[in-house]
């Protein structure tokens, strides 16, 4: 019998077979990446808006990279800014906040930062936390945790996908679950 090499997935009419990549010996995900793909980008983009405005909230915030299209996507068909948590500090970013946390993908860990302009326009607000896919919770986490510290209220966190322990990620406004395959 021949293991699976794809997983299939639609949103918004819009067809993808997700490759299956190992993420340790026995475990494989289906591996969603967004960059580049504009159509699905959108299509994304478009269905979550729709349920993210049953919330109320005023900025978006997500994590370097892969979730960057998506969320300004998202920012385009909701009229809100968006702020990019990023992955290495740069000068320009002043006086950031920092969290560390681990990375599924590449199984280090990473620091997510917020540059001082971007920590301005979340202070005092509802930010909508998103992300292409929620996993583990590390990122997610991380984004909580520097959110609190700049002084912002999470309204909501939305996702195209959920992964893994369904149970886990109920409160996630999400386009739909993607199994872990093991072994």
């Amino acid at each position: 019998m021949t293991q699976q090499k794809t997983f299939p997935v639609d949103i918004g009419g819009v067809h993808r077979e997700l490759r299956l990549i190992e993420v340790k010996p026995g475990m494989r995900i289906a591996f969603l990446n967004i960059l580049g793909d504009t159509e699905l980008v959108q299509a994304s983009a478009q269905a979550l808006s729709k349920l993210m405005a049953e919330r109320d909230y005023d900025v978006i915030v997500t994590a370097e990279a892969k979730s960057i299209p998506l969320a300004h996507a998202i920012s385009v068909f909701s009229g809100k800014p968006y702020i990019i948590l990023r992955k290495s500090y740069k000068p320009y970013m002043g006086d950031a906040l920092q969290v560390e946390t681990l990375s599924i993908t590449t199984g280090k860990p990473q620091t997510l930062y917020l540059d001082v302009k971007d920590r301005e326009l979340m202070t005092g607000k509802r930010v909508m936390i998103v992300d292409d896919v929620i996993s583990t919770g590390s990122t997610l986490q991380a984004m909580r945790l520097i959110i609190t510290k700049a002084g912002a209220t999470i309204a909501g966190e939305a996702a195209i996908f959920t992964e893994g322990e369904r149970a886990k990620w109920a409160d996630i406004i999400a386009l739909g679950h993607l199994p872990v395959f093991t072994d």
